[in-house]
């Protein structure tokens, strides 16, 4: 037998599913899991300045490389700021492991109305996969366990364990061998594989299609599926559109790329689906970022082929002639099989083309944007300037709200798991977080973080925590001086202004301020110099990009999602 504290078996879980980082606050009731941490040098911690930022590294872990990390709140307020983090990994289905801290099991669940009391496992309930007290240290390796199978099977998501503070400080006795059990004795590894009916359905829908449309989603890249992806489109010479959380899938470059993100790739991304006849959809949710004022994109007259790994997500809020409950990279491998290398298809000859020719008419009245000049600069002048300045195996992360359109647009895509949204919780402030997480990952490339003055304003405190944890992340601030799309939205709906305005802030001297590199920069020709200068400076830097609000090309679109039910009601009363 061994004698550990229950937060020493906890670390011995952690090690055996080779958990890189765990991110958090120190605080004095979680004190016995950071000694526990200290002892173990292969679980990097990383001291944050706020604990929401902890979920969101710990969600950009495993967007970046497929692994989990852990994100730590101490009892009541540090439980409590871990919420709007979780929100951003249970919205986007990244699975992570967050682990608070309560008053001693004397005081705890019920609470006695000590200070700090909460039900944190209440509070965190509605925004995880699944979550759960510790009241005994022996269970510790057995919920351990079960929190990572929870949370990398089926559909993944974040889970958490709370765990009482006595809990974690407690002695107790483990078999020699408990940890000796690796993750494939106590979770499965694969995911599941079609029915051969399926596969063979979907096949003649797609052999069969004048039209064919791939949607790719973020299944597809957590299973790895992007060549098979690659693979299936070229042999149905059909365009690929990658969901937000799928970028890259098709590289930009690629002659079967038409747009990605769903609408606010403006219309080429309507016209495919307007004229598509077959969809296959690929461990997609189909979120409101690809609908319109009538609903999904995908309305009742397309045949649709759905894979997803999650049940709940056939059926709903699309309609399917066939439906997979499987793992991307098996049914897509299943697919192919069943295809073969020449399959005979009726796909127009037309077809991919010309969704690229209106690709092309998109992207050139974008670069004609590019080249308006002004006092400031056109937001399309500046992510264009962005995209020629950031090395070509960078990494990218797209934060704020309006100013994600245009880096959407105008960033190259080379491949999977190198530019990041998040659209499930749409949460601003993402991106420093992220990007800092991505930098752990990967210190030998450039990590850029482009977002918007009111976006930054959020987290960018954690420029401490890069400057102290040598995470050299530039951040690129789109400064319109206001919350522009917010702004626009008061005016043209109730002709009114409050709130909005954001001016005098100099986020370059802020970036100074906190021992970073920072640079104001007035003109598209100097972002490149200046992007050079920051990262040869070594240090986390932030480039303050004076710009101006411009309304997209795709905002008419993005707006009309939100008119759904709203169109549905009037359609209804008439």
């Amino acid at each position: 037998m061994i004698r550990l504290t229950g937060a020493q078996a906890l670390v011995r879980v952690l090690l055996a599913e080779q958990v890189p980082f765990a991110f958090g606050i120190v605080g004095g009731k979680l004190a016995p899991l950071i000694h526990a941490l200290s002892e173990q040098p292969s679980i990097r911690y990383v001291g944050v300045r706020h604990e929401a930022v902890g979920p969101m590294m710990a969600a950009a872990v495993h967007a970046g490389s497929g692994r989990m990390a852990v994100a730590l709140g101490e009892m009541g307020p540090g439980g409590l700021n871990l919420a709007s983090g979780m929100g951003v990994a249970f919205n986007n289905n990244l699975p992570l492991l967050a682990i608070t801290t309560n008053q001693h099991r004397a005081a705890a669940y019920p609470h006695s109305g000590m200070f700090m009391d909460m039900d944190t496992r209440a509070v965190l309930a509605p925004l995880t996969k699944w979550n759960a007290v510790v009241h005994d240290a022996r269970r510790m390796p057995e919920l351990v366990r079960r929190a990572f199978r929870e949370a990398l099977g089926g559909r993944p998501g974040p889970v958490h364990l709370d765990v009482p503070q006595d809990v974690l400080s407690g002695v107790c006795e483990f078999a020699d061998d408990e940890f000796d059990l690796a993750p494939a004795r106590y979770r499965a590894m694969l995911g599941p594989r079609p029915a051969a009916e399926s596969v063979a359905q979907a096949a003649a829908l797609l052999r069969a299609a004048k039209r064919p449309l791939i949607v790719a989603g973020g299944g597809v890249v957590a299973s790895g599926a992007a060549e098979a992806v690659r693979t299936l489109a070229a042999l149905l010479h059909a365009p690929v559109v990658p969901t937000q959380m799928a970028l890259g899938v098709v590289p930009s470059s690629s002659p079967h790329f038409i747009g990605h993100g769903g609408i606010i790739a403006g219309q080429p991304i309507k016209t495919a689906f307007e004229e598509a006849d077959v969809i296959l959809n690929v461990g997609c949710r189909y979120s409101s970022w690809m609908w319109d004022e009538m609903g999904p994109l995908a309305r009742r007259h397309h045949q649709l082929i759905n894979i997803n790994i999650d049940p709940s997500a056939l059926g709903a809020p699309v309609l399917h002639e066939v439906a997979m409950v499987a793992d991307a990279s098996t049914a897509l491998a299943d697919l192919l099989a069943t295809l073969g290398a020449a399959p005979q298809i009726a796909c127009e000859s037309a077809w991919l083309p010309r969704m690229r020719a209106v690709r092309a008419g998109y992207d050139a009245a974008l670069a004609a944007m590019a080249q308006e000049k002004g006092e400031v600069m056109h937001p399309a002048g500046l992510a264009q300037a962005i995209a020629h300045a950031m090395p070509a195996d960078a990494l990218a992360v797209y934060d704020g709200g309006h100013t994600t359109f245009w880096s959407n647009d105008f960033t190259p895509v080379h491949g999977v798991r190198t530019r990041f949204h998040e659209p499930g919780m749409s949460h601003l402030g993402f991106g420093l977080p992220y990007a800092l997480a991505l930098k752990l990952l990967h210190p030998g490339k450039a990590v850029v973080n482009i977002t918007g003055d009111g976006s930054f304003g959020f987290t960018l405190q954690e420029l401490d925590t890069a400057r102290r944890s040598g995470l050299a992340v530039v951040t690129v601030i789109h400064n319109n001086a206001s919350w522009g799309i917010i702004r626009a939205g008061q005016r043209k709906q109730l002709d009114f202004e409050m709130g909005t305005a954001l001016d005098g802030t100099d986020y370059a001297a802020i970036a100074r301020g906190f021992g970073c590199f920072g640079e104001t920069v007035m003109q598209a020709e100097d972002v490149a110099p200046a992007m050079a200068r920051a990262l040869a400076s070594g240090l986390p830097a932030v480039l303050d990009c004076r710009t101006r609000f411009v309304p997209h090309p795709a905002s008419p679109m993005f707006g009309s999602m939100n008119r759904y039910g709203v169109e549905a009601l009037t359609r209804v009363k008439k």
